[in-house]
């Protein structure tokens, strides 16, 4: 959730490439900011309430100077938004960074002011500083009071700890599924909670696992397990272009991101589809075809917009391939013990590859035997080692909070995923997959296209943006698509919208409906095309406004609604794809029409690594 920063060198450039960092992290979080760097062989520690630029006006006229220090931009769980809350958070010589939560904290809070030690925050992390300096002061050096500290926390931690005492390490250790990532080039070491802060500076990088325990010098990592035995991981390269994670120039990175979507479909299905053999490549995923045949079910597991992406993947998928398949909340799954086991197959999709939900209900379904193919963008993270096979989108690093060009591209794996399954199982003939895979093809011209009416949808964004209620509805996929587009309009414009399946309408939602109220309808020429045009006639008899997303070339469409949005048609499934565009773009300017904040809309976090 929060975005973490550890640096150590042999220059008095700690501060830059520190602040640099959480510049690129600042999406993990910005309820408030910090960094600690070890200046004269003393720690001095600058906090600010807010957004990074509060801290980087803090340090204008009296900066931090060393060598090696941390810093941290925070999405607040335990103790809410303030200065003193913010990390790094310090107990005598030691000072932390935290990313996780500790579980308990409060038992632990406890026993440590009935030894006589005093709390200046409301957090959870400050223990975790206090658990290593008693480690300290009873004579332990740091690397043993670390590992001693962490040992008694319950819950999930990536951490980096300084200490005045040791001037020339860090250590960072990680458990519980918090993403933590170290590197080092010839003449300084990193820390971070995720790649684009190390970008600038290296393209090797360590994930460490859950127990590990690391040292960070110049140019050198040695990282311990749980059990204290020194261990080699893996150093991965990372492929990434830096200039990705920069705005472009466009306004903002969700405009940016926006735009970038044809591109990251392209890149997503590329060398994955033959068209002329009608056959799918998935990178080398091997499933072995008696098992496929004995699969007894599917489980999708995903939050959020990943859901989203994941309910439209869970139709293609029973419809191509005949299994039964089940959209779960990843938040829910593990605690309703699902039925689960050797011949199911669970999907587990996720933008970041460290959805701490998402995670937990993959391991959940690991205990019981069951495969693993995991959808994610981010290349070495947590979900993508733990799986037993990784699908990659490419959709490269999005920074923006909400997310556009990651769905679309999840859409666009779980296609080619369904259709994999249905050549497997027979269900799909090598003509019907040819067919999908042309469509596919064309989706990225069609997207461009879409992108073409910015300002026509910024228009009618303008006339609706004072609006404090949205509906939206839609039928089939295009009742996903519906959902997807209300939680992008709450999320960045903070308008309460709910996304509803079409026929659901006069169950209750008709109720809310009057002159105040716009409604959004997906109503591209799929097989319940005339079901969705009476839902439209019905708004209108009660006042509503309807906004309706058509295809290109309907003329009966216009007659029953206030405004039309013309896209390519694209056939179902893949319209879900198409359809999404214009419902991005219509929220992105209606947030800005208001005034918030696109990019970090408050109270949100790009990857949501605690329950």
């Amino acid at each position: 959730m929060c975005g973490i920063v550890g640096f150590v060198g042999k220059e008095p450039v700690a501060q830059q490439i520190i602040l640099d960092g959480l510049r690129r992290l600042e999406y993990r979080g910005y309820d408030s900011a910090g960094i600690a760097v070890l200046e004269d062989g003393k720690l001095r520690v600058v906090r600010a309430l807010g957004k990074l630029m509060n801290l980087e006006t803090s340090l204008q006229d009296v900066p931090v100077e060393g060598s090696i220090g941390i810093g941290h931009t925070r999405w607040a769980t335990h103790g809410r938004p303030s200065e003193r809350n913010a990390h790094p958070h310090r107990s005598g010589t030691v000072a932390i960074i935290h990313n996780g939560i500790v579980e308990n904290f409060r038992s632990l809070r406890e026993e440590l002011k009935a030894e006589g030690r005093r709390f200046d925050s409301d957090t959870d992390t400050e223990i975790i500083a206090h658990l290593i300096a008693a480690e300290r002061e009873a004579g332990e050096d740091l690397f043993h009071a670390v590992r001693k500290a962490v040992s008694r926390l319950k819950g999930s931690y990536a951490l980096v700890v300084l200490d005045e005492s040791e001037p020339d390490k860090l250590i960072a250790a990680k458990d519980g599924g918090s993403p933590c990532i170290v590197s080092e080039n010839d003449s300084a070491g990193f820390v971070a909670s995720d790649i684009p802060a190390i970008l600038p500076y290296t393209r090797r990088m360590i994930p460490l696992e859950d127990g590990d325990v690391a040292f960070v010098i110049p140019g050198s990592i040695s990282i311990y397990d749980h059990d204290g035995n020194r261990i080699e991981r893996e150093v991965r390269e990372i492929q990434w272009d830096p200039v990705q994670a920069e705005k472009g120039g466009y306004d903002r990175f969700m405009q940016k991101e926006i735009y970038e979507q044809p591109r990251a479909i392209s890149d997503t299905i590329a060398s994955r589809v033959l068209e002329d053999e009608g056959e799918i490549d998935l990178d080398g995923i091997e499933l072995d075809p008696a098992w496929v045949d004995r699969l007894e079910g599917i489980h999708v597991v995903a939050m959020g917009t990943a859901r989203h992406a994941g309910l439209i993947g869970a139709s293609m998928i029973e419809e191509f391939s005949r299994i039964p398949v089940m959209a779960d909340l990843a938040s829910e799954y593990r605690y309703r013990k699902p039925i689960v086991g050797e011949n199911h197959l669970v999907i587990p999709v996720s933008q970041s590859g460290e959805t701490s939900d998402t995670l937990q209900a993959l391991l959940e379904s690991q205990k019981h035997g069951a495969t693993s193919l995991a959808v994610v963008n981010a290349p070495e993270s947590t979900i993508a080692r733990t799986a037993d096979h990784v699908f990659y989108t490419h959709a490269g690093i999005e920074i923006g909070v909400a997310s556009t060009k990651c769905f679309t591209a999840q859409i666009a794996a779980m296609h080619l995923i369904a259709l994999k399954l249905g050549l497997m199982r027979g269900t799909i003939s090598n003509d019907f997959a040819r067919q999908q895979i042309r469509e596919i093809r064309r989706v990225p011209r069609m997207i461009e296209e879409a992108l073409g009416l910015w300002d026509e949808i910024g228009e009618i964004a303008r006339r609706y943006f004072r609006a404090t209620n949205f509906l939206f509805l839609g039928r089939g996929v295009g009742y996903t698509v519906a959902m997807e587009g209300a939680l992008k309009l709450k999320e960045i414009s903070y308008i309460h919208a709910e996304g509803y399946a079409a026929g659901e309408m006069k169950h209750g939602p008709i109720a809310l409906i009057d002159e105040h109220m716009p409604v959004v309808i997906v109503a591209n020429r799929s097989a319940t095309y005339s079901k969705v045009i009476s839902n439209a006639q019905e708004v209108r008899a009660r006042q509503g406004k309807v906004i309706a997303i058509a295809d290109r070339g309907d003329s009966e469409i216009a007659n029953h609604v206030d405004q039309v949005i013309y896209v390519p048609g694209v056939p179902d499934p893949l319209s879900s794809i198409v359809t999404s565009i214009p419902l991005q773009i219509f929220s992105y300017h209606v947030a800005t029409l208001k005034g918030t904040d696109v990019d970090q809309p408050r109270n949100l976090a790009k990857s949501v690594t605690v329950e």
